[in-house]
């Protein structure tokens, strides 16, 4: 960015000299130069040809040649073609921009102070009736690299997860567990606590489904038989004892929940996320009734003949949103504004992100006017970053009906694919353990899994294919993570474990050159990241930067190059793009392997 900063300038007082105008930066207009012309940076002209009452070409060349008396140490060479000037930047500057690099171990990031920013994110916010699936993948797979991305952008980050422990969904599984349990627990089973419990959310589905076939049978209208079902009735039962605060209903709540937390737990470990504050709704909704009573007090909401609460947002070209039923029961909404509240009470927030799916979208388009009209300085510029689904090659998942991706399984598949697919390269390796194999056989799949989902934009729905996301070749985790194996390689057989970079003039050839400049911008990468909210830039840049530097080690010899300056280049070169490389992943939460 400084070397772009440095032309900027020089532009500016390069046409306030030749035209006598003063232009504003925002007006210089640089970008790469494509690949068949002669450079690295072209600045466009047209801006400035009405100043100069001269064609492009001869503005640009005009401009290009009091660049050159200015920036001597900077540009070596010019060339215009129609209205864009196409800048060759000297190899000492390239050099320089290197050195910049390689002695910067935290190069694109900004510096973290107690005055930074404090931006919470939100996300997971899983059901305590089944375990983990795909979709929670990608959402927990997105939370924590949009925390690392906003992190490298200068700000403090809270992360927090919202666990939804209550509600009739909960009730269900729980009446299966008594029903047909006989007191099973994770330790008699052998199961994760999550997926024992999903189990009998499963089982109630299907003893419901075959209720309601039978009432239909007997000439009951299907929607009647839906809440007419024994086991509905005896859910919701359940859901009011809840509510009430019945001994006998909390102690099995509380026990269930422990057993999927523990599960939970686990899988929260293998994607490699955490958080640093849980909410739980069961603790947050009470406090969402209590701001709701008090928005009504203040005449935002209103109350209607049966008693629910509404918002009427129709001023703001939305409808009327309930937030109290008729029976005082809460509902999404009224949690949510609960869940930030305590929030605020437990953190000065100067900005809040949601990570939650793309069929919320509406859903937080209110939260922000209803939290903004509440009072809370953040409400009206939350962020909901809205992502797509994300589905198998054979379909879509219904949780109801047991046929989800399960996540373990899924984190589990991949492990054991990448140990069979990575066999002949590890095998190649000396003193190699079955630990350190089966090390690398984790960092691996996992790679390949959150690279695989974290290169989509998140805005878009995606289909996410196992087998072409642990390929070697192309687009993919192992790709990168196979760049970075070789390029530690090298470096441990160069024997130092720094280089100084050449002082004395060196021309660099034009790969060189050309990876240099990629590397710059991975702080440009960074930014937009953060200024987007998409991670995908992050991941993208980082494949971009393996297949130059794979292209650049095909071309040169690194460590068999004769020429000593030149070989400590290389050598510089090769660590940086490593660093680069395991800090561009890092953000994505992926892992980098020393050997592979």
């Amino acid at each position: 960015m400084e070397l772009e900063n440095k032309i900027v300038q020089a532009v500016v007082d390069t046409v306030e000299k030749l035209y006598g105008q003063q232009v504003p930066e925002r007006m210089v207009q640089l970008q790469e130069t494509r690949p068949e012309f002669e450079g690295q940076i072209t600045l466009v002209v047209f801006p400035f040809t009405k100043m100069s009452h001269k064609a492009p070409e001869a503005t640009a060349q005009e401009i290009g040649e009091k660049l050159m008396e200015k920036l001597p140490e900077v540009i070596s060479g010019f060339n215009a073609v129609k209205g864009f000037l196409n800048l060759c930047i000297s190899s000492q500057q390239w050099i320089s921009i290197l050195k910049e690099i390689y002695e910067n171990p935290s190069y694109g990031f900004k510096p973290i102070t107690e005055d930074s920013p404090l931006v919470m994110i939100e996300y997971s916010s899983p059901n305590t009736n089944k375990p983990l699936h795909l979709g929670h993948v990608r959402n927990n797979l997105l939370g924590w690299a949009l925390a690392k991305v906003i992190e490298a952008n200068g700000n403090r980050v809270v992360k927090t997860n919202i666990v939804n422990d209550r509600g009739i969904h909960i009730c269900k599984s729980m009446l299966a567990w008594l029903k047909w349990g006989n007191g099973e627990t994770p330790e008699s089973s052998g199961k994760k606590g999550d997926h024992l419990i999903g189990d009998y959310y499963v089982a109630f589905d299907k003893h419901y489904r075959e209720e309601v076939r039978q009432l239909v049978a007997q000439g009951m209208d299907e929607e009647k038989a839906k809440q007419e079902a024994p086991l509905i009735k005896e859910a919701h039962e359940m859901l009011v004892k809840w509510e009430q605060n019945d001994p006998e209903v909390r102690a099995l709540w509380r026990k269930m929940n422990e057993w999927v937390y523990a599960g939970f737990d686990e899988t929260y470990k293998a994607l490699g996320v955490s958080f640093d504050k849980i909410y739980y709704e069961s603790e947050t909704y009470l406090e969402g009734k209590e701001k709701v009573e008090e928005g009504l007090q203040k005449g935002f909401f209103y109350r209607r003949e049966d008693g629910s609460v509404w918002a009427d947002l129709t001023k703001e070209g939305l409808d009327e949103k309930l937030l109290l039923r008729s029976d005082g029961t809460s509902v999404y909404m009224t949690q949510d504004i609960g869940t930030a509240k305590l929030r605020f009470q437990d953190y000065p927030i100067d900005k809040m992100i949601y990570v939650v799916g793309n069929e919320q979208n509406y859903h937080f388009q209110v939260l922000s006017i209803l939290l903004d009209k509440l009072g809370f300085k953040w409400g009206k510029d939350l962020v909901h970053f809205s992502y797509g689904m994300v589905e198998l090659p054979n379909g879509k998942m219904k949780s109801r009906e047991g046929t989800v991706v399960d996540a373990d399984d899924l984190i589990q598949t991949m492990i054991q694919d990448a140990r069979l697919l990575s066999a002949d390269k590890v095998n190649r390796l000396e003193d190699i353990t079955d630990e350190e194999a089966q090390e690398i056989a984790r960092i691996v799949g996992m790679g390949a899994l959150k690279y695989f989902i974290l290169k989509v934009d998140a805005r878009k729905n995606m289909l996410f294919n196992p087998e072409e996301s642990i390929d070697f070749n192309g687009n993919t985790g192992p790709f990168i993570q196979y760049t970075y194996a070789r390029i530690r390689s090298i470096l441990r057989k160069a024997g130092v474990p720094f280089v100084a970079l050449p002082t004395q003039q060196t021309e660099l050839a034009e790969k060189e050159i050309s990876l240099v400049q990629k590397l710059q911008g991975f702080e440009a990468a960074v930014r937009q990241a953060g200024q987007d909210y998409n991670p995908s830039c992050i991941a993208n840049y980082c494949y971009e930067l393996v297949k130059e530097y794979n292209q650049f080690y095909h071309d040169y010899s690194v460590l068999r190059e004769e020429d000593e300056q030149k070989r400590l280049f290389r050598i510089a070169l090769s660590a940086a793009v490593g660093q680069v490389v395991k800090n561009g992943m890092g953000l994505l939460g992926i892992e980098v392997p020393e050997r592979m």
